[in-house]
């Protein structure tokens, strides 16, 4: 790409893409085109008389379609090479991205969120609302436990100068029967209890559940502390929730065999609830679907069954688009626990082989392309409970306590998975990049960051926050450090 280019990109963008596609900035830049031809002057589906449908159908095909208007802002210029390196070097001065430092991983523990029961969520949402005074100050890292119990703590990562300290806040409710938030209501019997039944809007003001008795899915105010909806559309148990990155749609997947698609409803741009009924049903699985994703952006709801078969459906037209078969004898019986679509729309599945007693072969990764194009496998030695894929790289708990990082291209491992010692619940990755939280079978929270031997201190640190007389307790590595063992 030529420099000129670059210097007037940003220019083109506007008149195709644009603010100046509409209105007077169009006009002042003799950017003017026939009507019929921009997106939504005309509605077909409006127009009773069949001739006049037919002539304007006509005329569209006659001039073109003018693409949709993304922006209705000038577009930046694009930064020179001098400049990007010097906002990138600004970017990496605030946190450690732990990706790129995977040989120095550590972990740490923090007890008592949920004593000797299961930590099956612990998630920070990426979108917390941050005014000006409380830069600096905790975000909320939300915690359930298998006995229903919801934690609300505090959360802040720290620069790259201490990046392997944080300041956990314990919320002190978790421990107290008479202040504890619970959900509302018994799970199904016989329902495995997973990560996978619930969802925490990006805000960190709701909790989405599913697995309910009567089919429902829940929503629950975090702020509030109690259940705002019931949703009861699908005809059976719901086992699975997932979200897109925006926070616009969540899917759902159900024992019976569908999977609906629903509009997180919004007020000024916070949600408040989910919509009634679902906008979208998707069908195509003969058995209970297991694992869902949805990514908006690529127009893509994506689910897997235990008929063993992953479904493609597009968000906006709930239009079937293909099925994807993971290699397996077909004498086997195959299902799909989990799966996970990255940014550019590759599918990694995760695949099960239910008949089999011991875990040799039972268990694989595969990976697809966006267009359902099969790449490859890897035979895993060990049972997948959560996944999750960020950029280049796979991120992977299982039930015999490893938790593993791998390249998402080659499925390759990317270091020597780290060994918990029990079994891993849950797996997340925070949105800087700085730390993987990780819920054990014993209640215990692992924060996993990057841990280098000269930044290591030892003894209890404090800081003081901008603009609080508060001072709060950082957790050392001399004194919460996580002895895993590597696997061999």
């Amino acid at each position: 790409e030529s420099e000129y280019v670059s210097a007037h990109l940003h220019e083109w963008i506007d008149l195709i893409f644009g603010y100046k596609q509409r209105g007077p900035a169009a006009v002042e830049a003799l950017n003017v085109f026939y009507y019929c031809s921009y997106e939504g002057a005309v509605d077909l589906d409006a127009l009773t008389d069949e001739k006049e449908r037919k002539a304007l159908e006509g005329m569209i095909n006659n001039f073109g379609q003018t693409p949709c208007q993304l922006l209705k802002e000038p577009h930046p210029p694009r930064l020179s090479a001098e400049e990007a390196v010097q906002k990138q070097t600004k970017t990496e001065s605030s946190t450690l991205n732990l990706f790129q430092h995977l040989p120095e991983l550590k972990s740490f523990f923090v007890e008592g969120i949920s004593d000797g029961i299961p930590l099956i969520k612990a998630i920070v949402p990426k979108n917390q609302s941050r005014s000006f005074m409380s830069q600096g100050s905790p975000e909320l890292l939300i915690t359930v436990s298998m006995n229903n119990v919801i934690g609300t703590h505090g959360w802040l990562p720290y620069d790259r100068s201490i990046s392997n300290y944080f300041t956990f806040i314990k919320d002190q409710t978790v421990t107290n029967p008479k202040t504890q938030r619970s959900l509302n209501g018994p799970f199904a019997p016989g329902l495995e209890i997973t990560s996978k039944l619930f969802i925490v809007s990006h805000d960190a003001k709701l909790l989405f559940s599913a697995g309910h008795w009567d089919n429902s899915i829940q929503v629950m105010s975090l702020t509030k502390g109690k259940i705002i909806s019931h949703n009861i559309r699908h005809m059976d148990i719901v086992t699975c929730l997932a979200t897109d990155y925006c926070g616009i749609h969540l899917i759902s997947g159900s024992r019976d065999t569908t999977c609906m698609i629903w509009q997180i409803t919004q007020q000024g741009g916070v949600p408040v609830g989910l919509a009634p009924k679902p906008f979208q049903i998707l069908y195509g699985h003969t058995d209970e679907v297991l694992s869902v994703g949805i990514s908006t952006e690529l127009d893509m709801a994506v689910s897997g069954s235990r008929d063993g078969t992953v479904i493609i459906h597009t968000i906006q037209k709930g239009q079937y688009m293909r099925t994807l078969r993971p290699p397996c004898e077909r004498s086997l019986l195959l299902t799909i626990p989990n799966l996970a679509i990255s940014w550019e729309g590759y599918i990694v599945i995760y695949s099960s082989i239910e008949e089999t007693t011991t875990l040799k072969d039972k268990n694989a990764l595969h990976l697809f392309s966006v267009n359902g194009k099969y790449l490859r496998s890897q035979v895993l030695k060990e049972q997948v409970s959560d996944i999750c894929v960020i950029g280049e790289h796979i991120v992977m708990g299982s039930l015999q306590g490893f938790l593993s990082i791998r390249d998402l291209h080659s499925l390759n491992l990317s270091i020597t998975p780290l060994a918990m010692r029990l079994p891993i619940h849950c797996v997340c990755v925070t949105k800087e990049y700085s730390h993987i939280l990780v819920g054990l079978e014993d209640g215990k929270l692992i924060i996993v960051g990057v841990g280098k031997p000269a930044e290591m201190r030892s003894g209890q640190l404090s800081r003081k926050l901008w603009g609080s007389s508060k001072r709060l307790s950082q957790i050392s590595s001399g004194e919460t450090e996580y002895n895993t063992q590597d696997s061999k």
